[in-house]
């Protein structure tokens, strides 16, 4: 299974615990400590805030912290308010950490099935691992909600922060790791034409047909019209089409840093954009395939440009769609 290099460098300091063997829980939770830092437990009401991986017994990557540059934020039920909790779940598993502890545990799924009634998930046959370190442990206390909240909320605007000031250097070392010579424009799009194509550029009305594929500044692909580019970095949907894409400039929603992009490309043009989240997605994090503040990378192939209307179009308003992984 094919991971990111983030990721492997975060599993990198989990490896000595291979060697661990499991403890058992109730409910069948499997589990064994890497770090326990000796800090208090979580306990209901308290919330944690967290870096985690989860993975399936069939080695599959479902979800992880260390792509999305963010923290997990989870709050742990108190008993009183669980419904359909038991010994050995989600919230068990929350109850064993404290700040600065790192574990690793493995979730039951045929207790899962028989607590809950709820069918097994297909994607694994076991178990579902989570690999998880507390960087952070709100006590509840006697605090109201809205102050633990407030905690919280600062904490979380303290990481968004900090990951809209890495941006620029995100920038920098894929510019310098590929060894690019981009052209910058004055919204601060960046791009390297690879062939120049033949033709006219196209202007707001006319359609662009083109393949493409997207990548964070890591190489992580997050989505393709290529069949086989999507197959080789595990975001294949057999439930979407993959054929070329028509976008008709100022009028299909796409990102700003599109708009302005494929203007300066000619039918055959090859290239790479380098799109700043301004022109993309900005703080708006889209589900778990791009962060908050991610620079975006695209390569561009254009089949074909199609003249539009001879009127003067009215442009759209760029929206910003969610990718289909």
């Amino acid at each position: 299974m094919k991971k990111s290099i983030l990721v492997l460098t975060a599993l990198a300091s989990f490896v000595f615990a291979s060697c661990q063997n499991f403890k058992k829980g109730d409910g069948g939770l499997e589990y064994k400590f890497i770090k326990d830092a000796g800090t208090d437990k979580a306990v209901g009401g308290d919330i944690l805030a967290m870096d985690m991986i989860v993975e399936t017994d069939r080695d599959s990557l479902l979800a992880s912290t260390y792509d999305l540059g963010m923290s997990q934020i989870a709050p742990v039920i108190p008993d009183s308010m669980m419904q359909g909790g038991y010994a050995g779940d989600n919230n068990s598993i929350l109850k064993m950490l404290g700040e600065g502890d790192s574990a690793v545990f493995r979730l039951n799924l045929d207790t899962m099935a028989a607590k809950t009634g709820q069918p097994k998930p297909e994607f694994a046959d076991k178990y579902i691992q989570f690999t998880i370190k507390v960087k952070k442990h709100f006590k509840k206390g006697n605090l109201t909600d809205s102050a633990l909240y407030d905690q919280v909320n600062k904490y979380y605007l303290a990481e968004m922060e900090g990951m809209k000031k890495a941006e620029d250097g995100k920038i920098a070392t894929y510019v310098e790791k590929n060894k690019l010579t981009p052209k910058k424009t004055a919204s601060g799009l960046q791009y390297v034409v690879k062939n120049e194509g033949t033709g006219n550029n196209p202007v707001v009305g006319d359609t662009v047909v083109l393949n493409y594929t997207g990548a964070l500044t890591n190489g992580k692909v997050f989505d393709t019209n290529l069949p086989e580019v999507a197959k080789e970095n595990n975001v294949f949907n057999p439930m979407r089409p993959y054929e070329a894409l028509r976008v008709r400039i100022g009028h299909t929603p796409v990102i700003q840093g599109w708009t302005e992009g494929l203007q300066l490309l000619k039918k055959g043009s090859k290239a790479t954009f380098i799109i700043p989240s301004s022109l993309g997605y900005g703080e708006r994090q889209q589900g778990n395939l791009i962060p908050a503040y991610a620079p975006l990378v695209f390569d561009v192939d254009v089949v074909e440009v199609i003249a539009g209307p001879k009127e003067e179009p009215t442009p759209a308003q760029p929206t910003i769609p969610v990718p289909t992984p």
